[in-house]
């Protein structure tokens, strides 16, 4: 279960803050599987669609469901919004256990393709390297053969590669969530990433900042430590800071 205490919350923000955006996700993720928390390896092996439904679990437990996504009109600049589902993202783009365990197989015309789901460490290896679609191909090809003969995975055709992408994203179809949104002003459509983890992180900062404010505000008024004012429920904490209101 996800850690949803304040104070681990505010720890992980303060331990986030001097992090690249891989390194908040994996902060994140060990917020949402705490079992995993002293074993970053097991989190990096996972498929990265399982970190994702992770994240959107996380996010349903500290946000509730409801998201809202802004973006502009890519052909007209208009300002559009979509409202998501974060539990409904959770459950249905996590991949089933045993298909993002097995080992895949694609083939055309002469080729035979033996590939896995990328993992989180694959993509954060991939995004390091001058071409980090090639890299995380290469990464994860584990046998490429074309007439019997076993060939390097860069000799794969491209028609092949696109195959293989293909089947990935159908295996573990949170690996990668785009959005299309068709735009009232102009009916064009607009496609874009959904990033939980960036997203996520954005919340988590807003909602730290204001805790924070919070503590500092009934110290000020009470005298109470942090841990003390922590301890209190959202509500109470609501109540004191409106009795100690001007």
């Amino acid at each position: 279960m996800a850690s949803t205490q304040a104070a681990d919350l505010l720890a992980t923000w303060e331990a986030g803050l001097g992090q690249d955006g891989f390194g908040r996700a994996l902060l994140l993720h060990r917020t949402a599987r705490p079992e995993f928390a002293g074993d970053s390896g097991a989190l990096l092996a996972l498929p990265v669609g399982e970190r994702e439904a992770d994240l959107f679990a996380l996010r349903r437990a500290l946000f509730g469901d409801r998201m809202q996504v802004r973006l502009d009109c890519a052909a007209c600049g208009e300002d559009l919004e979509l409202e998501l589902d974060a539990g409904e993202f959770a459950r249905s783009l996590s991949p089933a256990k045993e298909q993002a365990t097995r080992t895949l197989t694609v083939s055309e015309g002469p080729w035979q393709v033996e590939f896995r789901l990328p993992t989180v460490a694959d993509l954060a290896a991939a995004a390091r390297q001058p071409d980090p679609r090639r890299a995380l191909l290469r990464a994860c090809v584990t046998k490429a053969v074309r007439d019997g003969a076993v060939e390097p995975a860069d000799a794969l055709p491209g028609t092949l590669e696109q195959r293989i992408a293909s089947a990935a994203e159908a295996a573990d179809p949170a690996a990668d969530v785009n959005l299309t949104i068709s735009c009232p002003a102009c009916a064009a459509a607009t496609r874009a990433e959904l990033d939980i983890a960036s997203y996520l992180w954005t919340e988590l900062d807003a909602w730290a900042r204001d805790v924070l404010l919070d503590v500092h505000l009934l110290a000020t008024a009470y005298g109470w430590s942090e841990p003390e004012i922590l301890a209190l429920s959202p509500l109470r904490r609501r109540y004191y800071l409106e009795l100690c209101a001007p």
